[in-house]
């Protein structure tokens, strides 16, 4: 292992210098920035890297797999969403045409058009899908127009057994805010391991909704995928009807949601110039956006001046932003060091973000794949039942839904 005729105390000092220098890379590769320019004083700090190897041990003994990219959609126009559906169909949303549309073995077909339903404004429109196969339901978020002026809200329907018609709509939450169309928000999530659905919410670009625990705007909100009630279990459900549905309050522009295997909820969030965010959900949690008087953009995403206890993200991008988007924890062994990691779709820098946490939620490592840098403007990523990823482009025109495999 070492050359003839070095000494033990020579050795011993090989030795000690390959820890220290092994020890450095491994702090510098889980520190170093995503963005461009060096890390804003709210970035999350870079773990111990003593701490990092210990956790990571396994991981690390596993080789980073190569990716298979596949298009299994095309000449779509900014799809926001990709759901599966039974017989290997995919759903898919686009905003601003307002369309469902369902993909088979590569074919799309429409499954509505919903442009009298749905208000399209600025980033608002036709937005986030869930569906529960085993029910046939489906539920879309998107831009409303009421009596009193534009919303978003969540609609749901059942579909029928071919899944070529929309049946039975049923308003389920209404009254989120919307002012331009900017920060329309909105993604969907139904817990596996009750009748709830999670609903992300952007604070449409009014300083005072994220913290305002009766306005639906900038919160991620619980409810009853049915009826649209509260969950027994939300934080302030002995309160006045709105603050019942809130979870989680204090968020600028809700862009993903996502369940780990341990039962936690995750969002992911756009910041303003600087610290895009991935939190970790604690019900009643406040997560520190409060840019006012006005709506004043220099404010930190996680402001603890304000009153009360405010919640640290587990990951920040620093400065500038990436404008992270969907995001799906990753599955199966096959994905070898990607296993367990979130994977973030990024708007701004066209990529995949692969986010490793521990079970505390520390950030462990951070990847990004050459093989996902080249489409584009990426909208939202859903995990497929086994275990491939889903990936939305958002590119304005020719957009895809790709398929992405570890080989």
């Amino acid at each position: 292992m070492f050359p003839a005729g070095l000494g033990l105390r020579s050795v011993g000092a090989v030795r000690q210098m390959t820890n220290v220098l092994l020890a450095l890379a491994t702090s510098l590769a889980v520190a170093a920035p995503l963005g461009s320019g060096a890390p804003s004083a709210h970035a999350v700090p870079a773990p111990d890297a003593r701490a990092d190897a210990t956790a990571d041990a396994t991981t690390q003994e596993r080789a980073l797999p190569s990716l298979r990219v596949r298009t299994v959609a095309r000449d779509l126009q900014h799809p926001w969403d990709v759901q599966q559906a039974p017989g290997g169909r995919l759903v898919v949303s686009e905003r601003e045409r307002a369309r469902i549309s369902v993909v088979r073995n590569g074919r799309r077909r429409t499954l509505d058009r919903l442009r009298g339903l749905v208000w399209v404004a600025g980033e608002t429109g036709l937005m986030s899908l869930a569906v529960d196969a085993p029910s046939r339901t489906l539920w879309a978020c998107h831009g409303a127009t009421t009596p009193d002026g534009n919303e978003v809200r969540v609609t749901r329907w059942r579909v029928d057994r071919s899944w070529r018609r929309l049946s039975q709509r049923h308003t389920v939450v209404s009254g989120m805010p919307a002012t331009s169309g900017r920060h329309g928000g909105c993604r969907l999530l139904l817990d596996r391991d009750s009748a709830a659905l999670y609903v992300g919410t952007g604070d449409a670009a009014v300083g005072t909704n994220p913290r305002d625990l009766d306005s639906l705007g900038g919160k991620v909100l619980r409810v009853h995928r049915r009826t649209g009630r509260p969950m027994p279990g939300n934080p302030f459900l002995d309160s006045s009807a709105r603050r019942r549905l809130v979870w989680t309050y204090g968020h600028r522009n809700v862009q993903g949601l996502a369940q780990r295997a341990d039962g936690s909820v995750w969002s992911v969030e756009h910041g303003s110039f600087r610290d895009d965010e991935v939190n970790r959900l604690v019900p009643g949690g406040d997560y520190g956006w409060h840019p006012v008087p006005g709506y004043d953009e220099s404010v930190p995403m996680t402001d603890h001046d304000l009153a009360g206890e405010q919640q640290d993200a587990a990951w920040s991008s620093g400065e500038p932003t990436l404008a992270t988007s969907g995001a799906a924890w990753v599955t199966g062994s096959e994905w070898g060091r990607l296993q367990g990691t979130l994977a973030v779709a990024a708007l701004k820098t066209s990529q995949v973000v692969f986010l490793r946490f521990d079970a505390d939620g520390a950030l462990r490592s951070v990847h990004r794949p050459r093989a996902l840098q080249r489409f584009g403007r990426l909208r939202s990523v859903t995990a497929t039942r086994d275990g491939d990823l889903l990936v939305t482009t958002a590119n304005g025109t020719a957009d895809r839904v790709l398929r992405v495999s570890p080989r």
